[in-house]
């Protein structure tokens, strides 16, 4: 595993903002909404850029957007700099999102040494698909997302896991074709998508709260933010937001908690 220096750190910082601005010259271009979110959404909060020791970067669109992003994709982004890469269109890819990436980079997480397409110094683009609002149909949503997320995970966590169980388990789900788990990822995808519900969520990504979801007006009302320096849109009503996915979010975490993404090669 490669630790990350500071300036090799700041290097992947810095690509990554270059990233972010092509998506919001992209989006502002074709008229698509978009937020940054998460750990983004909070390091421009609490820090005006990056978390000091983050190493990724995050946008949302709601699925109609992220749609309409990845068909302008194909005509508008600058392909001598960047990829966009999903399950669509990118062979062997196994999230059920997107990522940009920047050419002549090279940024390999641990275990994902046998992936087949390029990896380079990445950006997370995340659709947003309604789920239920009743809490238990909620909770049962989650489990079903959990499921299919594990599946498209076996082909890493057969080799990573550090149970020796789960590392079978994970050989016996990798046997399962990926194209019938995208196709019931579709299914997914196009029943959510009949009607517009109060919560909404990442589908294919963990949704580290005990309400499985997060509220569809976070993303619709948007503001101009402030990140390093650049103006992205970002969730108005940040404080909600941050407070509902991290709690006490201006409170720096202890130190063990302060990580990047284990990597095992990186060219930037």
């Amino acid at each position: 595993m490669v630790e990350l220096t500071k300036g090799q750190l700041r290097k992947v910082q810095m690509t990554e903002l270059e990233m972010l601005e092509e998506v919001d010259r992209i989006c502002k271009k074709c008229n698509i909404h978009y937020n940054i979110i998460a750990g983004t959404l909070l390091g421009a909060v609490r820090h005006g850029g990056f978390i000091p020791w983050d190493d990724d970067a995050d946008v949302a669109m709601l699925r109609p957007e992220y749609e309409k992003f990845r068909n302008a994709c194909k005509t508008e982004l600058d392909t001598t700099r960047y990829e966009f890469q999903d399950h669509r269109n990118t062979k062997g890819y196994r999230w059920g999102y997107g990522k940009l990436r920047r050419k002549d980079t090279f940024f390999l997480r641990e275990y994902q040494e046998q992936m087949p397409y390029f990896q380079g110094v990445f950006i997370d683009i995340f659709p947003l698909d309604a789920v239920p609002d009743n809490y238990c149909l909620r909770t049962l949503k989650n489990f079903e997302c959990f499921c299919v997320r594990k599946i498209l995970w076996s082909k890493i966590g057969k080799k990573a896991d550090p149970c020796p169980v789960k590392r079978k388990v994970f050989q016996l789900l990798d046997k399962i074709p990926v194209g019938k788990v995208f196709a019931y990822y579709h299914q997914m995808i196009k029943k959510a998508a009949k009607k517009k519900t109060r919560m909404v969520r990442i589908l294919m990504f963990p949704t580290p709260n005990s309400e499985w979801g997060y509220l569809r007006c976070w993303y619709e009302n948007s503001t101009d933010t402030v990140f390093e320096g650049k103006v992205f849109w970002g969730i108005k009503d940040y404080d909600s937001y941050l407070s509902f996915k991290f709690g006490e979010y201006r409170e720096l975490p202890p130190m063990e908690m302060r990580k990047a993404h284990p990597v095992s090669r990186l060219k930037v």
